[in-house]
């Protein structure tokens, strides 16, 4: 019965620390860089929570632009930043757009 408990405990705390690892960082209220992020600039404290003007599409063509395919679940959080589940290179990624541009992928 130990051995059971030790495994079942064991299982839970190693899932949490594969969940812990695929979420995007939390927004910031940092934005000393332009509002809009080009290739060659990103804000180093992205995501930036501010009012983002992106619609859904918009915000979807920007992550396809980047490379991500299969983009599901976008949706805009109370900060301002859209988040989705979406795929690069084969392997599937929680990623953020901040209003700057900005796309954090984990």
């Amino acid at each position: 019965m130990k051995n059971i408990l030790l495994a079942a405990v064991f299982l839970g705390v190693s899932s949490l620390g594969a969940l812990a690892q695929t979420a995007t960082p939390p927004a910031t209220a940092d934005g000393d860089t332009p509002a809009v992020a080009t290739p060659d600039t990103t804000n180093p404290t992205a995501p930036v929570a501010g009012a983002n003007s992106f619609t859904e599409e918009q915000a979807k063509d920007r992550l396809t632009d980047a490379g991500y395919t299969d983009v599901t679940g976008l949706k805009l959080d109370d900060k301002g930043v859209w988040r989705a589940t979406a795929s690069k290179d084969g392997k599937s990624m929680q990623v953020a757009l901040d209003y700057q541009g900005n796309i954090v992928a984990n």
